[in-house]
């Protein structure tokens, strides 16, 4: 019995390490979005995480939530300089995500503004 409690706590380990690391490793997808950047805020109750909108036309389906992971201070800060101005982001999509990375499988990894 004592040989089987060791063996699923183990397997359970090594499950949830490798769950993690597909999850943070792994990309869906990549592409670029352009459009008008309505904003960036800092939000949660427990996690605090980097939430953004970008509007992409004139009705509520043309808007694309985003993330940004909380190391990206260079972002962050094009970011919330930018805010009103039509930007490009760049980003990857996530198989899924984590409380403390951010609500959306959308992370941001480049800005640049558009003229």
């Amino acid at each position: 019995m004592k040989k089987f409690i060791t063996t699923t706590i183990i397997v359970l380990i090594i499950g949830f390490i490798a769950y993690f690391t597909f999850v943070y490793y792994a990309t869906f997808s990549e592409g670029t979005r352009s459009g008008e950047l309505i904003k960036i805020s800092k939000r949660g109750m427990v996690f605090k995480t980097w939430e953004g909108r970008l509007s992409q036309g004139v009705s509520e389906e043309q808007q694309f939530n985003f993330s940004v992971e909380s190391k990206d201070k260079e972002i962050l800060e094009k970011l919330e300089n930018l805010q009103g101005s039509r930007v490009k982001l760049t980003y990857i999509e996530r198989y899924g995500t984590f409380p403390w990375m951010g609500e959306t499988n959308y992370y941001v990894k480049e800005v640049k503004k558009v003229d």
